[in-house]
């Protein structure tokens, strides 16, 4: 097993590049209240994770953690724009808030990276991964 190798094409690590530098504006904008740009990075930056996610989808390790990637760019573009608009205090229910949605999502991540930990790696322990 040392001397396999996981090899992606240029063309992919290319847009998971770009995927970061959409990302970090996204961040950027969240951060400086600039909401047309942190909104419309959105898009890119999700629309990316989904197809990275699914290019990978051969390696149930590279599935999982890209998955358990792309819920956390929904839940933190879901709460960027309950910041956004305002109404990210705004009560849902009891003590929580309506930012406290973004829960939803990131479980799901927590879910994905679960399944494949404890799940679907110690059943596959001869299976060829990354991780």
């Amino acid at each position: 097993m040392a001397d396999q190798t996981y090899s992606i094409p240029l063309r992919y690590r290319k847009m998971e590049n770009l995927h970061i530098v959409f990302w970090l504006f996204k961040d950027i904008s969240w951060c400086m209240i600039w909401r047309p740009l942190g909104i419309a990075m959105i898009f890119p930056t999700l629309l990316i994770a989904i197809v990275i996610a699914w290019r990978t989808r051969q390696y149930m390790s590279e599935l999982c953690h890209n998955l358990a990637i792309t819920v956390w760019i929904a839940a933190n573009s879901y709460w960027m724009i309950s910041e956004f608009f305002h109404f990210d205090m705004n009560p849902l229910f009891g003590e929580y808030t309506f930012k406290h949605l973004a829960i939803v999502p990131f479980v799901l991540g927590i879910l994905f990276l679960g399944f494949y930990y404890i799940v679907w790696k110690p059943r596959h322990k001869d299976e060829l991964e990354t991780m």
